[in-house]
């Protein structure tokens, strides 16, 4: 398969050079286009006062990768791999492999999922890796599981065009307790701003976050809500795969609203 890569983490980091040097490995044709630097959380902002710049990076990757490193945003790298840098368009795009999880309501922030989501949003079938760990700099068990995903990609094509969100324990692979297939689940903050001066007395924010108790989603038809959460069953050692699209239309909402009636907005 022709595969784009990208990811958030920059084209340092070691996460992505295990991916792509894994799939390139078992035959796979593999471009990578990422950021020249870290980017993580940056959602799916795109650069547009601003020119981006890119350029072929040797000896990063293995001799069979061809890669690039851009000046933009994860969503920008796929933007300008598809319309700029790329020939033929990928017969996939992956993202990752993300040093950290990508869980519940995190995704809405990541940059990860949003080079993913852009391949989606371009009607190519997209997957987001992300090791549930900050720390841990162990992909083995991460890129083998990407090696079978993506071999069922080539085998059996979705019905369904959809980005597969994947998060992977990070535990030894003997200790992984299976694959469940998962709905995203919802994490909480208590978003903190901690106030300090700069050494020229100009007063500046850091942002820090506490993790709270998982929150349970509510308002879902009831053969969903029987499936156990991203957040959930990444706590009990399982690799998670959620399918995810980019309408954010709240369907169930829609009849109700219309009884509001307020297109007659001059009564």
């Amino acid at each position: 398969m022709k595969i784009l890569i990208s990811n958030d983490d920059g084209i340092f980091a070691e996460g992505i050079q295990s991916l792509a040097n894994g799939l390139a490995a078992v035959g796979h044709e593999v471009t990578v286009v990422c950021p020249d630097r870290e980017r993580s959380a940056t959602g799916h902002g795109l650069t547009l006062h601003q020119p981006i710049r890119a350029e072929i990076v040797n000896s990063i990757f293995d001799d069979a990768v061809t890669a690039w490193t851009c000046s933009g945003t994860p969503a920008d790298c796929v933007k300008l791999a598809l319309f700029a840098l790329l020939e033929t368009k990928p017969d996939l795009v992956i993202a990752g492999i993300n040093h950290g999880p990508n869980l519940g309501t995190d995704i809405l922030y990541s940059g990860t999922v949003s080079a993913a989501m852009e391949g989606l949003v371009e009607n190519i079938p997209s997957i987001a890796f992300s090791l549930a760990s900050y720390t841990s700099r162990e992909f083995e068990t991460a890129v083998k599981f990407a090696q079978n995903l993506v071999n069922k990609f080539a085998n059996r094509p979705l019905s369904h065009l959809m980005l597969l969100n994947v998060n992977v324990p990070a535990v030894k692979e003997a200790e992984i307790a299976g694959v469940k297939i998962t709905r995203q689940g919802i994490r909480r903050y208590i978003d903190i701003f901690e106030k300090r001066v700069d050494p020229r007395g100009k007063t500046y924010y850091w942002l820090a976050g506490e993790l709270q108790e998982d929150v349970e989603e509510i308002h879902l038809q009831p053969s969903v809500e029987k499936l156990p959460t991203d957040v959930q069953a990444i706590r009990e050692k399982y690799i998670t795969v959620t399918p995810l699209q980019y309408n954010l239309t709240y369907g169930k909402e829609l009849g109700y609203l219309q009884q509001w009636k307020i297109d007659n907005f001059r009564e």
